[in-house]
Order: structure tokens, then C-alpha cells, then sequence
């Protein structure tokens, strides 16, 4: 949800004037998006996807009213995480190697990404060792794309019934990155596979998030289901994606 928290006097407004322009243009098409496709019930969150962008952008970020990071990267997210504003929970959002987990696991407040029952009974195993509880969202590949990780929409219900097993593992919902330019059928896709999860029932699966949108269809996204939006370059601006 938007909001607005600025505090202008802290920050050099040379250098953080756009990301404020961004948030407030970013905030006015997600509100003109539900107004247009959603109920007045509906709470669309906005994540700010940090890849490559340092902690200072991003702590003016959250005083602005970010309350959500989103992390690609596990070594770059530990080499900027003390430097962060704690009052925003982070996700890690990128493609995750099980010998990573061990690394954010009392770090991150969900994982965006879990594509397979190794990866999700790593998870388990960690978050039994260290007395908590994991939430996940489960990363579909719904655009069927040999670059992108994500389990194939047709091995879906399989890895939620064996993942829901888990002790420490609570599945909250779908991820997805559809294609570049793809049609709206991609998204209306995505949402459909989500009601009928949700319709499903399964114990230990609530299907409260649909993370789907990013800064080029985050509209899009919202007309068709989404309640969680990632959203970098929209934010922050172009960067330099050879550094971190």
C-alpha cells in the first residue's frame, strides 16, 4: 500500500528527487489500476526490488513508505543488509541454490521463489534447526521459458502436496514472471491457476499472495489478480546490472 512518509531534509533531493517522482507516479497508477479492475477491499502492496541499488536509495525509499524489499542476489543482500532500514521486511526473490538458504534463513521474512521440493525441504530442514517458520510463495514458470526458473504449471499440485507436508515450511501463494510482451491470456493464466488453489483448500496452503507484476506490466499484473508488486527500474531507474 502507499503512503507517505518522506522526509526531505535528510536526503540530497539532487539525487533522490526522481525516486520520490517515481514512488508517487508508481502509487497513482497502482490506485487508478484497482480503481479501474479491483475492489476498494483489495490491498495491493508495492516491493521495491533492490538489485544493484544502494542501501541509501534504498532507505529513502522506505521512509517514503516502502515496507517491502525484494532480494535477487544472497551474497549481495548480506553485504548491504546491516546498512538497511529495519522497519521493511525483506524477501528474497531471486533464484535460490539450497547451500544459499543456510545463509538467509534468519535473515528474510519469506521466499519468493521456491521451484522444487529440494529446495523447499531445505528450507524445512534450516528453519527446524533454527525454531522458526518459513512462509514461501511457489515460483511457476508460466510462461514456459528455458531461462527462468519456476516449476512447470502442470508439476504444481504435485509440489504443493508434497511441500505442504513440511513442518516448518507455510506456503502463501504463487509467484510468477510472465513473458516479456506476452499477452493478457498469460496473466488471466496465472490467476486462474491461483483461485483454483486456493478453491482446493489444501492444508498449510493459505494462497494469500499472488506475486505477479513488474515495472513494465505491474498494471496489467494488478487488472489480473496480482496483490504484490515488484517493481525496480520504475523505482529507482535504470542500472548498471554488471555491478554487485
Amino acid at each position: 500500500m502507499c503512503q507517505s512518509a518522506a522526509k526531505p531534509n535528510d536526503y540530497p533531493q539532487s539525487e533522490f528527487g526522481a525516486v520520490l517522482d517515481n514512488y508517487k507516479r508508481i502509487c497513482y497508477n497502482v490506485e487508478n489500476a484497482k480503481a479501474k479492475y479491483r475492489s476498494n477491499d483489495d490491498k495491493i502492496d508495492i516491493m521495491a526490488v533492490t538489485k544493484t541499488v544502494a542501501p541509501e536509495k534504498i532507505n529513502f525509499a522506505i521512509d517514503q513508505g516502502i515496507t517491502l524489499l525484494g532480494e535477487n542476489r544472497v551474497q549481495e543482500f548480506l553485504s548491504k543488509k546491516d546498512s538497511y532500514n529495519k522497519s521493511a521486511q525483506v524477501h528474497m526473490i531471486g533464484r535460490l541454490q539450497t547451500n544459499k538458504v543456510k545463509y538467509i534463513i534468519n535473515e528474510v521474512s519469506m521466499i519468493q521463489s521456491v521451484d522444487s521440493l529440494k529446495l523447499a525441504k531445505e528450507i524445512n530442514r534450516l528453519a527446524v534447526k533454527n525454531d522458526r517458520i518459513m512462509d514461501v510463495l511457489l515460483e511457476i514458470n508460466i510462461g514456459d521459458e528455458v531461462s527462468k526458473s519456476g516449476v512447470a504449471a502442470d508439476g504444481l499440485d504435485e509440489l504443493i502436496y508434497e511441500t505442504a507436508q513440511l513442518s516448518n515450511v507455510r506456503i502463501k501463494g504463487l509467484m510468477a514472471i510472465p513473458p516479456v510482451g506476452c499477452g493478457e491470456d498469460m496473466f488471466e493464466r496465472m490467476h486462474s491457476i491461483f483461485l483454483r488453489v486456493k478453491e482446493n483448500a489444501v492444508p498449510n496452503v493459505s494462497m494469500e499472495i499472488l506475486s505477479m507484476g513488474m515495472s513494465g506490466d505491474y498494471e496489467l499484473a494488478i487488472k489480473h489478480g496480482s496483490n504484490l508488486v515488484r517493481i525496480g527500474t520504475a523505482l529507482f531507474g535504470a542500472r548498471n546490472y554488471m555491478e554487485g
